[in-house]
């Protein structure tokens, strides 16, 4: 049977493109509506979702590839990239209901009060406002993946479980369980390691979405980690003083948990605190050979039985004694881990 030609492989990613447009453009409309609206309260959308948006590339013959309007968001329908015209700054907008637990939590911690204690690593809201009975605006930093780019440094990493750990201790005290503190809900403000900036969407390239870019190392430009999404939050305001509640269900990216596969209630902040430690397993311990000294504690973290696991402050002050022992390690000395 003949090898496909070059121009099968062209048809195929045509045909992946029309794919993927037909899946975004529902989602792209939907935006694209509300684009007065955000502008009028201080927010400009790309040009691909300005209301009358023509494709730059078409008539010119530019290659539709070096045009940044080519560029459709994920596939996430309620979350899209802004500029604040106030001062050109990168945010995300995010679509959630009025008054909603993620919502009354996030406004909570993003308080005067809250954000002044430097422990906070809940995603600051920037903005928030209402559209109509149905839908109100959260506005947040623009941020990314939390190993994007790359942790190159055991510095980096001890930098990483510093911010996490304390982020977690903090919410904890506020009576917050986030429940969901998994890979994607932990993201990094990256800020620092692009001073030119980067697209939102093609994180690899400048603004433009077209000139490659090279993040400059953590290492000499510190990052920030945040929590973000607050959906299946819950709070319990007197933890601290002694509270305790019993919640159910197993929504969650991250099920790894073993309370999550009973029908049994289960107490949520020692649910975060394995989570924690199943995300500090996966993503460095799974990944990079010389980071063993983080095995003790993620192992007790991730106790099958809840109520062995020790608490979050319990978890910080473990680590930090952890941390003295190899405050002297500087590089990453070994290659990630063959699979």
């Amino acid at each position: 049977m003949p090898k496909p030609t070059p121009q099968n492989s062209l048809d195929a990613d045509a045909d992946e493109d029309a794919v993927l447009e037909a899946m975004t453009e529902p989602i792209e409309a939907t935006w694209r509506a509300k684009q007065k609206f955000l502008e009028s309260k201080g927010y400009m959308l790309r040009p691909r979702y300005h209301q009358g948006w023509k494709p730059s590339w078409e008539g010119t013959g530019k290659e539709k590839a070096q045009c940044e309007d080519s560029i459709p968001l994920p596939l996430r329908k309620n979350l899209i990239d802004a500029t604040r015209t106030s001062d050109n700054k990168l945010v995300y907008i995010k679509r959630v209901e009025p008054d909603d637990v993620e919502t009354r939590i996030a406004l909570m911690l993003s308080s005067d009060d809250a954000r002044r204690d430097p422990r906070n690593h809940a995603v600051p809201v920037l903005d928030h406002f209402e559209n109509d009975a149905d839908s109100a605006y959260l506005v947040m930093p623009l941020l990314r993946a939390l190993d994007d780019p790359p942790f190159l440094r055991v510095g980096d990493m001890l930098e990483f479980c510093d911010q996490v750990l304390e982020g977690l201790v903090f919410q904890h005290e506020k009576g917050v369980a986030h429940r969901d503190c998994s890979y994607r809900n932990i993201m990094m403000d990256a800020t620092s390691l692009y001073p030119d900036g980067y697209h939102p969407v093609n994180t690899t390239t400048l603004p433009d979405g077209v000139t490659p870019v090279i993040p400059l190392p953590r290492s000499t430009h510190p990052v920030t980690y945040y929590y973000i999404d607050f959906g299946i939050s819950v709070v319990v305001p007197a933890y601290a003083r002694g509270e305790r509640r019993l919640v159910e269900g197993d929504d969650g990216q991250d099920r790894a948990a073993p309370e999550l596969h009973t029908e049994e209630a289960y107490d949520p902040f020692a649910l975060d605190v394995f989570l924690v430690g199943d995300l500090l397993k996966r993503n460095f311990l799974d990944v990079f050979s010389d980071v063993e000294f983080l095995r003790p504690l993620v192992s007790e973290m991730m106790r099958e039985d809840p109520s062995s696991r020790p608490g979050a402050r319990e978890v910080l002050s473990r680590w930090k004694q952890v941390r003295k022992d190899v405050d002297g390690v500087k590089e990453l000395r070994s290659r990630p881990k063959e699979s």
